[in-house]
């Protein structure tokens, strides 16, 4: 049985402020079962020995014993003899206790649903792939009508670009992947936004990087931040560190919301340009706008002579749906070619049946973000007001665009008002799922993908969950500026 352990100290870093009012064992339990359930704990991680545990958190073994035993019998862990303790999901039966209405309002994932236009275009899709049948069907760079449609997509936004300068995967997250397998040797640092897209980060430390963090605020008010990123802790963070990789959101961020202005994407191509680094740009959620001022081109639109140190990451899964596994990476030729070669070692090529679908999507992609646009409006309205009157002393910042708001709940229970919500039918994640180290329990990410009515109930959710918290003991304010 392949097993992936996490240490004690690592463990203590992800459970952060555990401890409630209740039984320390049931807290403790409690936590663990919520590390599981939004990914933080994959299933068949090696939870640590009892005997570990309870040292790094000052226990009995008792203690940690009992808290094993619960996850064991909620269905989250099992044991296994000469493997200790491993993490697991429980079956639909052993968590129907938490139904609520109709079914769980899963707000976990930031994401609208499919476009009018994609059912009538695949009906076509399934006639042009007649004209595909008698080859091989293994694909290893894309098909030449998708990488064009792709380049002309890029043109129409500023930036010339030749379908030799494109790379079709199974979406973007397998872009992360190659480029990570194909760029980084063990050890390699790379710079990464904090909080930032939680797949990303795994993939690079699975590549054996050794992350660098750049903190991005929601906070429109924060001193030194332009646009959200602190441009005295880029500077220091590239001189300093000399990063191989820099992996970016320029546009909308993951789960900031925010926008880099033209000025830093200036700035940012000549510090990683000064030090060798080569800046990985995340473009999907680019073009979800919806009342941005002005107009921002993709990034090597900045870069002048210095284009060869950007590569661009794109995919049709947030503008069209996330059903339609289509990424594609933007990059010199040279570079094409070399992750090209590296991802014979991973898969044989992108499903031919979504090209062609995408290539037909792309063409009609603006008509398809105008109904976005509207969709994402009338979320976030709905969000910003749901909150704003249920819970007066959160701070809800006013996205532009993208597919979620960063708020700000005032306290560090992220977690367990994530835990909480469940009860109540929600499912939602808590702000440490998008750091690497355990911070950010002030914040809550809130999807606007949903409608004004999901909007409503979600909000009714964490309405009956938040009481619930109040009786929490918080951990001393100086503490908790230190840590998130």
């Amino acid at each position: 049985m392949s097993t992936t352990p996490v240490t004690a100290r690592m463990l203590q870093t992800l459970l952060g402020e555990w401890r409630s009012s209740g039984p320390v064992y049931e807290s403790l339990a409690d936590r663990i079962r919520l590390l599981v359930l939004d990914g933080r704990l994959t299933i068949d991680t090696r939870l640590p020995a009892e005997r570990d545990l309870a040292a790094r958190l000052a226990l009995s073994r008792t203690t940690v014993a009992a808290a094993y035993r619960r996850l064991r019998e909620g269905g989250y862990a099992i044991s296994v003899r000469g493997s200790g303790t491993l993490t697991r999901l429980p079956s639909s039966a052993q968590v129907a206790h938490i139904t609520f209405g109709d079914g769980l309002l899963d707000l976990t994932k930031a994401a609208l649903p499919a476009p009018a236009a994609l059912a009538a275009e695949a009906r076509a899709a399934a006639e042009d792939l007649a004209g595909y049948l008698g080859d091989t069907g293994y694909d290893p760079v894309g098909l030449p009508v998708l990488r064009q449609a792709i380049a002309r997509r890029y043109e129409e936004r500023g930036l010339p670009t030749d379908p030799e300068e494109i790379l079709v995967t199974v979406g973007a997250q397998q872009a992360i992947v190659l480029i990570a397998r194909a760029l980084l040797t063990r050890g390699d640092r790379v710079l990464i936004e904090t909080p930032t897209y939680p797949h990303a980060y795994e993939a690079l430390q699975a590549a054996g990087a050794r992350l660098v963090s750049l903190p991005v605020t929601a906070d429109y008010g924060h001193a030194q931040a332009d646009d959200g990123w602190n441009v005295a802790s880029l500077e220091s963070a590239i001189r300093r560190t000399s990063p191989a990789l820099a992996y970016l959101m320029p546009d909308f961020q993951n789960p900031t919301g925010r926008s880099m202005s033209a000025a830093l994407r200036e700035r940012l191509i000549d510090l990683s340009a000064g030090q060798g680094t080569i800046i990985v740009a995340d473009e999907t959620p680019a073009e979800l706008g919806i009342d941005r001022p002005g107009t921002l081109l993709p990034l090597p639109a900045y870069a002048g002579g210095q284009e060869a140190s950007v590569v661009l990451l794109g995919s049709a899964s947030k503008a069209m749906w996330g059903g339609l596994r289509i990424g594609w990476i933007r990059a010199t030729r040279t570079m094409i070619r070399r992750l090209a070669a590296v991802r014979a070692g991973i898969d044989l090529g992108t499903p031919i049946f979504e090209q062609v679908l995408t290539a037909r999507l792309l063409p009609r992609l603006d008509e398809i973000l105008r109904d976005r646009r509207g969709m994402l409006e009338r979320g976030r309205d709905a969000v910003e007001t749901q909150l704003a009157s249920r819970f007066p002393d959160w701070q809800v910042p006013h996205v532009d665009g993208g597919l979620a708001a960063w708020v700000n709940i005032g306290a560090p229970v992220s977690s367990q008002l994530a835990l909480a919500a469940r009860n109540h039918g929600l499912l939602i994640t808590a702000g440490p799922r998008f750091g690497f180290d355990g911070a950010f329990e002030r914040y809550l990410r809130v999807p606007i993908t949903s409608s004004p009515a999901q909007v409503e109930r979600a909000v009714d959710a964490l309405a009956l969950a938040w009481p619930t918290l109040a009786r929490h003991p918080m951990p001393d304010p100086e503490y908790l500026a230190a840590v998130v």
